[in-house]
């Protein structure tokens, strides 16, 4: 099988986990094992680390903030004056801001994940409807190296889970040796970047 839009390359894992690049006996494992721990990833951060762009609608947090998911360009923003399904107002530049300024957040480089009206215009409110349509390019790219190691780090630990498919890596003097459910240093590479919303 073929990655989609995995964190880490073939070849990488496979210089971590020793493996000759050449040996391509269990390359469908890993990956298999790439694919899934990147979108664990994506689960654990409720963000998707790669580019896509397409039309997307939101529902405004208020009339001045309306709160999207992660956008690297806008192309086009509009809204909707009668909360319709049409969007029948087209904003400016000069109409709205993205945040967080400067792409920084706490420190780290990140997307807007809100757009502030700060001219003409004021996002639709009345019904709490899907009111704001935005056209631009979403997601968190490129890849942070935190969530690189994290997806090595996951990513090598499916791909040796073939080898205890009950949950046991081995036996010991005390009896066996089960796999962990838990890593603090994937839980530590990831917690920067999992996404706060507001309620």
């Amino acid at each position: 099988m073929a990655i989609t839009n995995g964190y880490i390359t073939l070849d990488l894992l496979k210089s971590s986990l020793q493996i000759p690049t050449d040996d391509t006996q269990d390359d469908d494992f890993m990956e298999l094992a790439i694919e899934s721990a990147s979108r664990q990833i994506d689960a654990g951060t409720e963000r998707q680390f790669f580019d896509t762009t397409e039309t997307r609608v939101f529902t405004p947090r208020d009339s001045i903030t309306c709160e999207i998911d992660d956008l690297t360009n806008l192309t086009t923003l509009k809204s909707s004056s009668d909360a319709n399904g049409t969007f029948d107002i087209t904003w400016a530049a000069k109409d709205y801001q993205l945040e967080p300024l400067n792409g920084l957040a706490g420190g780290i480089e990140t997307p807007a994940t809100l757009i502030r009206a700060v001219d003409e215009y004021l996002f639709p409110t009345d019904l709490q409807e899907a009111t704001v349509q935005v056209t631009g390019t979403f997601g968190y790219t490129p890849v942070p190296i935190q969530i690189k190691q994290a997806t090595l780090i996951l990513a090598s630990r499916l791909f040796e889970r073939r080898n205890s498919p009950l949950g046991i890596a081995g036996f010991s003097d005390i009896g066996a040796v089960r796999v962990s459910r838990f890593d603090s240093d994937i839980e530590n590479l990831i917690q920067p970047f999992r996404r706060i919303r507001m309620a």
